[in-house]
């Protein structure tokens, strides 16, 4: 949620709609309500992009990790998938170590000449999404080729490790993973519970409960109520009275 947007809007809704009391959400926030509901534990929000989110062990504020977007960060996410996969693609095109040539004659069958892909790619704006929408195709691939398999089980590590840095602390916590890239099934979750063990020990990976709109209204009702036990973070969870 943009800076300019938080200063504006509970005035204007004040104003247009009479509202006394607001919380503005960031998509991450409702996506933790939504996967887990109002109390401590991690969400794992993952699609194009990847973060993770808890709570510390006192409720008192909230933990972030990664969420950097795909030049910086969202490491294991949907666009960090499909350009490890699509680096794997190059690599088997110019005859480099480590190359994969299913993830190659895919790369083909989706973008055309691989020659063509920077063109296709580097001046466009939504280029995480593209880059994203080549994840099924490494998930389709992992099965029968180990290259795509180690880049689902490098991704599957990256989503452990965000999830452990935010957990409250020591000892059982649940962990709800939200959001589409899960959509892709055993490829990846077979690797995250696999590496869970060692990587984000005494954790219960818990589909997710609800989607984001579940989590907004959840947010709201309790703010209606008077009781919602979220911490307020100015970038995250901003309470407005």
């Amino acid at each position: 949620m943009g800076d300019d947007l938080r200063a504006r809007l509970p005035q204007a809704l004040s104003e247009a709609l009479g509202v006394a009391r607001l919380a503005l959400a960031g998509d991450a926030v409702t996506a933790y309500a939504g996967a887990l509901g109002l109390r401590s534990g991690v969400v794992v929000a993952a699609g194009t992009g990847m973060i993770a989110l808890g709570i510390t062990a006192d409720g008192s504020r909230w933990r972030r990790a990664d969420g950097w977007g795909h030049l910086l960060g969202d490491v294991g996410g949907g666009a960090w998938i499909g350009r490890a996969g699509l680096e794997a693609a190059l690599r088997a095109h110019d005859g480099r170590a480590r190359g994969s040539a299913p993830l190659l004659a895919r790369a083909r069958a989706v973008f055309g000449p691989v020659d063509t892909l920077p063109g296709q790619l580097y001046p466009r704006a939504d280029r995480p999404a593209v880059l994203a929408s080549f994840a099924p195709e490494v998930a389709r691939c992992a099965q029968e080729d180990p290259v795509a398999s180690e880049i689902l089980r490098r991704a599957a590590a990256h989503i452990l490790e965000a999830a452990a840095a935010v957990r409250p602390g020591p000892g059982r916590v649940d962990v709800a993973l939200t959001g589409g890239l899960f959509s892709m099934g055993e490829p990846l979750l077979g690797p995250l519970r696999d590496q869970a063990e060692w990587l984000l020990p005494d954790a219960c990976l818990l589909p997710a409960a609800g989607d984001p709109l579940h989590g907004a209204l959840m947010i709201a009702g309790a703010l209606h109520r008077g009781d919602l036990a979220l911490p307020a973070d100015p970038a995250l969870l901003r309470l407005v009275r």
